[in-house]
């Protein structure tokens, strides 16, 4: 413990002036409250989080202390365990040694070989997705994305085709996230029990969900067939011992958690990429000029080409770096904690720690510039020399998302198949903000004009 003693103290940061006050900013624009917060009050600070002592932390070393170093001395957040109520006890919310049991478990379905094997059903959903547009229409590309990556994760993960259902799939998963807004406020255990409208959607869709998660399990169980694939791992996982095996419930709460993060993150992430990329037609020149050299006449990508398509893979690290989808992480203190630093301050059990990969990527200690767009900032020398955890879109430590190397390989490989054939450009008439749920999505949607390229245009 420190000679001068901070444990009666408190980080600075703003005070409420009327009840809730932070909350009510926090729900209103998050991302950028927080990075407001960082701004004016430093590294760590302190604010009440309607009736929870909340701390903000934005230096990388201590971020690294909370996820990897002292990562024992945390459990997930207020929100992720109220997710508790969809998602059950899957990878994202459950802890402890459970939590191990069942990331062991899952953990062969994101090996290197098995990954290759996912790549040609992630270019052959993402050209059946192009080859829909045709030049001069307006899309909409938010849920574009949605869709192409819902086919995605349920065809590699599950080896279900669930295109005729995907319309009604992303409804119902738009429909569950809306509640994250309710788990926020104070006691919204208890929102939850009440007739309310919204608790009803939320209910519904719930169940639409789980309609077809255990229809596809039953399927499986019933053809007894090893599809190489996560479900086919989770339904025949067993403990080193050989026991142990996963009931319908485990299995349906690690797909639905793998089913919602292993889409809605990277949809979001294609989206706001893509978005960029209209903004900078330099940039997008750039990236046009590699899928030509690398893809010559129009030769569809492959996981073999993923060495070669570096400024794709770039560029889809700058659009994660501005527009992180998982854009805050939360641990609670489960035992006193010191957070280290020059002015270390004592946390007792129960207090919140808030990280925003948001807030971190846009400081400028790490990021010249940074609201800038700019691929070149991943270039391995500059990104190697960068320091550790000022980029952290995918978390760290044990609960680092298990699905990062698929999200890597399947967002590179999305973004070559899409802009070897189209050019983007914004509606003018399209208003972009953002809307900060789980994940960081665009709030008004995304309405894009296609435009043909006259390069990288056949198959």
């Amino acid at each position: 413990m420190p000679a001068t003693s901070t444990v009666n103290r408190r980080p600075p940061g703003p005070r409420n002036i009327i009840p809730f006050q932070a909350l009510l900013q926090f729900r209103r624009r998050a991302p950028e409250y927080l990075q407001d917060i960082a701004r004016q009050y430093g590294d760590v600070s302190f604010f009440q989080f309607g009736n929870q002592n909340a701390f903000l932390v934005n230096d990388p070393d201590v971020i690294k202390d909370v996820l990897v170093t002292s990562q024992a001395k945390f459990r997930k957040s207020r929100m992720l365990q109220r997710a508790k109520v969809l998602l059950g006890e899957g990878l994202l919310t459950s802890e402890g040694q459970f939590h191990l049991r069942q990331r062991r478990l899952a953990q062969p379905a994101f090996h290197r070989d098995r990954l290759r094997g996912y790549g040609q059903s992630m270019v052959d959903y993402a050209l059946r997705t192009r080859d829909k547009w045709t030049a001069g229409e307006t899309i909409d590309l938010a849920p574009e994305m949605m869709r192409l990556t819902l086919a995605v994760v349920a065809k590699t993960l599950f080896n279900a085709d669930v295109d005729h259902e995907a319309a009604d799939i992303g409804e119902s998963l738009s429909a569950v996230l809306e509640i994250f807004n309710t788990v926020l406020l104070p006691f919204s255990e208890y929102i939850q029990k009440l007739p309310l409208p919204s608790i009803k959607r939320f209910e519904r869709a719930r169940d639409r969900l789980d309609q077809t998660i255990y229809r596809i399990i039953a399927e499986r169980r019933q053809s007894a067939e090893d599809h190489g694939d996560l479900l086919s791992i989770l339904l025949m996982a067993k403990d080193e011992d050989g026991t142990g095996g996963m009931t319908d419930t485990q299995v349906r709460d690690e797909a639905l958690t793998i089913f919602l993060a292993g889409h809605e993150t990277t949809a979001v992430a294609l989206t706001w990429t893509l978005y960029l990329l209209s903004q900078n037609p330099e940039v997008e020149a750039r990236l046009h000029a590699e899928l030509d050299r690398v893809l010559p006449n129009g030769l569809s990508p492959s996981v073999d080409d993923l060495p070669a398509l570096k400024f794709v893979e770039q560029v889809f690290a700058e659009g994660l770096r501005l527009y992180p989808p998982a854009w805050a992480i939360g641990r609670m203190v489960l035992e006193p904690y010191t957070i280290p630093g020059p002015q270390p301050w004592e946390l007792e059990p129960g207090a919140i720690i808030i990280m925003s990969p948001y807030v971190t990527h846009r400081d400028p200690r790490y990021f010249a510039d940074p609201e800038r767009f700019d691929p070149d900032r991943w270039l391995p020398e500059r990104a190697e020399a960068r320091q550790k955890f000022s980029f952290y879109p995918f978390g760290g430590g044990a609960r680092v998302c298990i699905g990062e190397r698929f999200a890597w390989m399947e967002g590179t490989l999305l973004l070559a198949t899409i802009a070897q054939k189209w050019r983007l450009r914004l509606d003018p008439a399209q208003v972009v903000e953002k809307r900060a749920l789980l994940t960081l999505r665009p709030k008004h949607g995304m309405r894009m004009r296609v435009e043909a390229r006259t390069q990288g245009i056949s198959r």
